[in-house]
């Protein structure tokens, strides 16, 4: 198999954002946000099936391959494909997230996921009536309540960026989370697939996400609220005139991008909006070179 890469964004695009629940880990307009933070990419044509790699960076200049949430389907001769471009570009690893794919038999191991393993999905094709009526109790009733008290959506300007961000520093600071620096999300925000939807309660912005617009998907990746008037409930009504402007836009699901067990707040505040929950195959790594790849697990493990 010969390094065949594809140069045409419509080309690719074509065939990645045509398939159902579309995932925009691999769309073009996320591989050109990697190379924004500094990381170089592949988009290659594998026999007709394109998947999206990335040299991901690691201290003593080291690196690893590695292709987020794939629809392709693996077999020996894509793998060792993968391989030699991993040695030849000087790669200790390759880590690859299938959407449906258990990857054991061509020797890689399951490792802990990047990408969320389990998320919640809404089927944007039922009408505003049925997606209400198969909310939970509470979240219909915090819905209607920011609606009375005149809770509105409106889309972030760059000028309002900074209170996006701060909100989810807020935001992760009291859940315990990661969270990547401004200038990840700054560079994020200036991407086309996506915007930042703002709940706003009298001129403040009490609640922001960020929502990524591909395919036939709309997802909410990242969201921040203030703990101040929490009793308005703008986190319920952001998300819900969200999902009705997705419809409106003729999107076709909803993805709440991950329901982490370790996180039940987050989890049961997601769970409030109905839908059926997605399990995918998990993230899987293939090790090039063990002595490296043992230091890399050693020192990820105590960070």
């Amino acid at each position: 198999m010969k390094l065949d890469e594809v140069t045409n964004k419509e080309q690719w695009d074509s065939q990645i954002g045509s398939q159902k629940m579309s995932q925009f880990l691999q769309s073009w307009g996320w591989g050109e946000f990697q190379q924004r933070l500094g990381r170089k990419i592949w988009h290659l044509d594998l026999n007709g099936e394109y998947i999206l790699v990335i040299k991901m960076p690691l201290p003593f200049n080291k690196s690893y391959l590695y292709i987020p949430r794939t629809k392709v389907e693996f077999d020996q001769a894509k793998i060792s494909f993968l391989r030699d471009l991993a040695k030849e570009k000087g790669c200790i690893f390759i880590k690859i997230e299938p959407l449906n794919q258990a990857l054991g038999n061509f020797g890689f191991k399951k490792v802990k996921p990047v990408q969320p393993a389990k998320t919640l999905m809404l089927d944007l094709s039922k009408s505003e009536d049925e997606l209400l009526a198969e909310m939970h109790q509470k979240t219909r009733y915090n819905i209607h309540l920011a609606e009375k008290k005149g809770v509105n959506l409106k889309i972030c300007q760059a000028e309002e960026f900074p209170i996006f961000y701060d909100l989810l520093v807020d935001t992760y600071r009291r859940k315990g989370k990661k969270l990547y620096d401004r200038d990840y999300f700054h560079k994020l925000y200036h991407d086309h697939l996506t915007k930042i939807y703002c709940a706003e309660y009298k001129e403040k912005i009490l609640c922001a996400n960020m929502i990524v617009f591909y395919g036939d998907t709309v997802t909410y990746l990242h969201g921040g609220s203030s703990e101040k008037d929490k009793n308005i409930m703008a986190p319920h009504l952001l998300q819900w005139l969200t999902i009705k402007k997705a419809k409106e836009l003729g999107f076709k699901y909803y993805d709440f991008w991950g329901i982490e067990e370790r996180y039940p707040g987050v989890a049961r505040f997601k769970r409030g909006f109905g839908g059926f929950e997605v399990d995918y195959a998990g993230t899987w790594d293939l090790p090039l070179d063990k002595l490296w790849y043992y230091l890399y697990k050693v020192v990820k493990k105590f960070k």
